[in-house]
């Protein structure tokens, strides 16, 4: 069996919707993409459109049936594998009789891939041979249908009052969904460590290695870093349990939510594992093997295959081919440029249009997450309108239907969240008692704090809906979106071949104006971070902070040494706009080192 991916890149879970139905769009061609698992409601959605328009039998699965999520979750994936499957043997069926088919499709894959050249060979023998249909069926697969789950997302649920066992907490439902699907794929999760939802891997037979040293089931971390890296992986190996892969992802170069390091910027990290992958491998490899043998269960004789991935803000085929060169990746993740392509994620055609039109000063880190971390979206969404429609009519806050996020318990043991209109009344009739004593400036500060936060469970799902054409029911909150900031140099809708072929540079670049080098816009945005830190940290002194800013300053200079090593040393990637970069590092260390 094929084990190496015909692509070198995936396409990374986008929002709640907009790689909701990816696999369906991509997966024949070999594309790698992921669905988030989290909005179980929108998939119970996607299950009856896409069972109708594939013929398949759909049975409603209502949230009055037990386990319902987790339920709603196995069955859609199943729907997705098998409408995939059908494609894809459709797909191989094309190629064999369609000399265009054929061709097409060299046409999109890596010029270094041995089966496009095998495929080349075939596609100048006339007439097609039975081998060539053997050689299909035995080299040709369909991309993998991926799942994301952020695993700090757990809400507790519960029967009216009474809390129900911590497997029904959101993402543990969402892991036993995945895990009695049908689907040999991986589970990626991300936002960090859940011990218990960890530890509940261990329930699941298919995440353990067979006899043939298989998995059935995988998992991906996604990290920031390699001692992030090392020590989740390292507490899944004592249970028994390999990590197929770690994505690492640029801090605040990506799409969606951002997780700024301490200033440690993505080459120096990649450097790190790669230098260290050996010690990672075989770190966690014999902690798994002693795990397996205290459960009794199979024991692999060397280290399973594990790869190393990264995504976040690449652009250019040129910054494609440098990272799986320079750190010997086996794939790397394009995010946002897909959001502008209408073959492979979904989003409704006014949004698409917003970003088209989206510039740099368009696209900013804002704080309407109401997890509280900073998420990157883009100005002019629908939501925006809706949002503040509300506000001036002094009813701030989202009805919350869904309540995915309502993890804040300062108010209810069953939790709030802090984009609902309950959450909200209360913290504004907390803040407007507190008037009279201070500053108006101050009062409106802490009044837009409460009130920008966004409804993303209704926000991020709603594109798919409206590109559907299903109804969108309840309270208006239009559409937030959250592309990384490297959208604002593609501004046109493509196809999926043009777009491949970008990536792999094979016709004109999609990209016309100035473009920074993707580490030196990674590092411009840890710049302004710190900036911003700093004024904080005058405004409010802390010594801890104080100490704190002074070693991320100090990673960031760092980090600018090794780019700079790395900028003078390179022969084969960036030779026209070294000089450029090296300029720029050496102006972002002097204002640093000003600071």
């Amino acid at each position: 069996m094929l084990t190496k991916p015909l692509h070198t890149f995936h396409i990374p879970v986008m929002g709640l919707a907009y790689t909701i139905d990816s696999p369906i769009r991509v997966a024949k061609y070999g594309i790698s993409s992921v669905i988030s698992v989290m909005d179980d409601e929108l998939m119970e959605k996607m299950n009856h459109f896409y069972s109708e328009k594939f013929g398949f039998p759909y049975q409603e699965i209502s949230k009055k049936v037990e386990d319902f999520r987790c339920k709603r979750i196995t069955s859609y994936l199943n729907l997705v594998d098998k409408i995939v499957k059908q494609k894809f043997s459709q797909w191989k069926t094309e190629l064999f009789e369609s000399k265009k088919a054929l061709e097409n499709y060299i046409d999109m894959l890596p010029r270094t891939s041995e089966i496009r050249q095998e495929l080349q060979n075939y596609l100048h023998k006339t007439p097609f041979k039975e081998n060539f249909k053997n050689f299909i069926e035995q080299n040709l697969k369909p991309g993998a249908i991926d799942v994301n789950i952020m695993t700090k997302v757990d809400k507790e649920n519960f029967n009216k009052n009474a809390p129900l066992d911590t497997i029904y907490n959101d993402a543990h439902a969402a892991l036993r969904g995945f895990a009695q699907s049908n689907l040999c794929s991986s589970v990626v999760l991300s936002a960090g460590m859940n011990p218990r939802l960890f530890s509940y891997f261990e329930t699941f037979e298919d995440f353990y290695p067979n006899a043939s040293a298989a998995l059935s089931k995988k998992i991906i971390l996604k990290v920031s870093d390699y001692r992030s890296a090392l020590i989740q992986g390292s507490f899944l190996a004592k249970k028994g349990l390999w990590v197929s892969e770690y994505r690492i992802e640029s801090g605040l170069n990506c799409g969606g939510h951002a997780f700024a390091t301490d200033g440690f910027l993505l080459g120096p990290i990649l450097e790190e594992f790669k230098q260290k992958r050996s010690e990672l491998v075989q770190t966690t490899h014999e902690l798994m093997c002693k795990a397996l043998a205290q459960k009794g269960k199979w024991i692999p004789e060397s280290p399973l295959q594990l790869d190393i991935t990264a995504q976040g803000g690449v652009g250019t085929a040129e910054e494609h081919e440098f990272l799986l060169h320079e750190y010997q990746l086996s794939s790397v993740g394009w995010g946002s440029p897909f959001l502008l392509v209408p073959e492979a994620t979904s989003v409704d055609k006014e949004t698409r249009q917003l970003l088209q039109k989206a510039t740099e000063k368009d696209l900013y880190l804002s704080n309407l997450s109401p997890l509280g971390i900073p998420f990157n979206t883009v100005k002019g969404m629908s939501n925006d309108f809706f949002r503040s429609q509300r506000i001036s009519k002094d009813k701030a806050g989202s009805s919350c239907p869904r309540k995915y996020l309502a993890l804040n318990k300062d108010y209810s043991n069953q939790g709030l969240c802090t984009a609902s209109k309950k959450f909200q009344d209360i913290k504004i009739k907390e803040l407007q008692g507190l008037k009279d004593n201070m500053p108006e400036t101050a009062y409106n500060d802490q009044y837009q704090s409460i009130t920008e936060k966004a409804c993303l469970c209704i926000g991020l799902a709603n594109a798919s809906l409206l590109e559907h054409e299903l109804p969108v029911k309840g309270e208006a909150q239009g559409i937030v979106i959250c592309p990384g900031p490297n959208m604002a140099y593609f501004d046109k809708e493509v196809s999926l071949k043009t777009m491949i072929q970008h990536i792999y540079h094979r016709g004109q670049s999609i990209i016309d104006g100035p473009r920074p080098h993707f580490f030196i816009k990674e590092l411009r945005m840890y710049r302004d971070h710190f900036v911003t830190e700093k004024r904080e940290l005058l405004h409010d002194f802390n010594a801890m902070k104080e100490k704190k800013l002074g070693k991320f300053k100090q990673n960031l200079l760092d980090g600018i040494t090794y780019y700079q090593n790395l900028f003078m040393l390179d022969t084969l990637y960036f030779y026209e706009h070294k000089q450029l970069a090296l300029d720029e590092l050496n102006q972002i260390k002097m204002e640093l080192n000003q600071l």
